[in-house]
């Protein structure tokens, strides 16, 4: 499918699309509910994707109470995290080729992520990618999360493009939401969600994986 306009940039979520980490975050936050006494609809962590730290907490105090240790049971859930993250943090399918491909048509990119930034360091450098991109966006860099504008306008405004001329990456529905709300052009790599009627709107395509987005760009003359 072609795009509307020639990217100038590229803009990457981290968490499910650059590294396989939301399988992991899934585990880890409903371990930590058992651990707290309780348990927690796989549906309501689904929801939880893309969310800043704060409207985690909300929805969690939504649907447990408000008398829920929220900073006792994140604290847990992060440890789990970090434990299987030491050990089990996998890249999806296509980051180095696509990485590669950006190297060879110098485009900058940067990564837009809801994650801390002691996580994006950790995580870049566990597959030696630190030198890959021009930019990182998260946590604590922005006044409001996904799906706010705001991680993505970061981004763009750090890479000196304009947002209409960045392709956004994503493959959430909050990162969507957010992205296209920056006046991105974007695309959704699904990973543990699946794309609704919503987000099919939202995006120029959606790609089963980042080989396929590779091959979009690289026809693009």
């Amino acid at each position: 499918m072609p795009l509307p306009r020639i990217p100038q940039a590229i803009i990457f979520d981290m968490d499910g699309l650059i590294f396989d980490t939301e399988v992991l975050y899934r585990d880890a936050v409903l371990s930590a509910a058992r651990s707290h006494g309780r348990e927690m609809p796989v549906s309501l962590y689904l929801e939880t994707i893309g969310l800043s730290g704060e409207a985690t907490r909300v929805l969690f105090r939504d649907h447990f109470g408000h008398h829920f240790d929220f900073d006792r049971f994140w604290t847990r859930a992060v440890d789990l995290f970090h434990e299987m993250a030491d050990t089990r943090l996998g890249l999806k399918p296509g980051v180095v080729e696509l990485l590669d491909l950006l190297d060879e048509k110098k485009l900058p990119r940067a990564i837009a992520t809801s994650s801390r930034h002691q996580d994006v360091k950790h995580h870049l450098a566990f597959h030696a990618l630190e030198q890959r991109f021009s930019a990182v966006v998260a946590h604590g860099d922005y006044e409001r999360g996904k799906p706010h504008p705001d991680p993505f306008l970061k981004a763009a405004a750090c890479l000196g493009v304009e947002p209409e001329f960045c392709l956004a990456l994503e493959d959430s529905h909050n990162g969507i939401r957010s992205a296209s709300s920056a006046g991105m052009m974007t695309i959704m790599v699904p990973d543990l969600l699946l794309p609704t009627e919503e987000i099919r709107g939202l995006c120029m395509h959606v790609a089963p994986d980042l080989h396929t987005v590779g091959s979009m760009l690289r026809a693009i003359r």
